[in-house]
């Protein structure tokens, strides 16, 4: 079982998606395992977006991120990382298809709605940045399977 990390980003909220988000995520057979919201430091910002911390849109996309708090999410399914990132579809919403998340609630590449890792191993990475020891919950499929 993978996990990923996504963060519903203040647009999200602003429009209230966020339930019909995270719904389409259960809907694909994910589990949640981790849930809350926070306000998002430029500290963290600086640390989440290192690899475009340097570019000339990154000052845009702290003081977006960090405008209001926003929900981050810990998830866990059968190729989880690649399979949320095809659901939500390209950064860019005009590049989206419709019927994705992104295609039906984007704006633009920066206000498109939620983050999600794109890699097993960035998942782990920003489970463990954003989600204390404890906030984190183990579910056992079988055991989901079972019930």
């Amino acid at each position: 079982m993978q996990r990923t990390f996504i963060i519903f980003k203040p647009d999200c909220i602003d429009k209230k998606h966020v339930g019909a988000v995270l719904g389409r995520f259960e809907q694909a057979g994910f589990s949640i395992i981790g849930l809350k919201m926070m306000h998002l430091t430029p500290a963290l910002l600086r640390v989440h977006y290192a690899h475009v911390a340097h570019l000339p849109f990154f000052p845009r996309l702290e003081q977006f991120m960090s405008s209001r708090p926003v929900i981050v999410a810990a998830l866990q399914g059968e190729n989880v990382v690649a399979r949320v990132r095809e659901m939500l579809g390209p950064t860019d919403p005009k590049k989206a298809a419709p019927g994705t998340i992104r295609g039906d609630f984007g704006e633009s590449g920066m206000i498109n709605v939620a983050h999600a890792s794109d890699s097993v191993e960035n998942g782990i990475l920003e489970i463990d940045r954003f989600f204390k020891p404890g906030e984190i919950f183990e579910i056992d499929p079988v055991a989901l399977s079972a019930s």
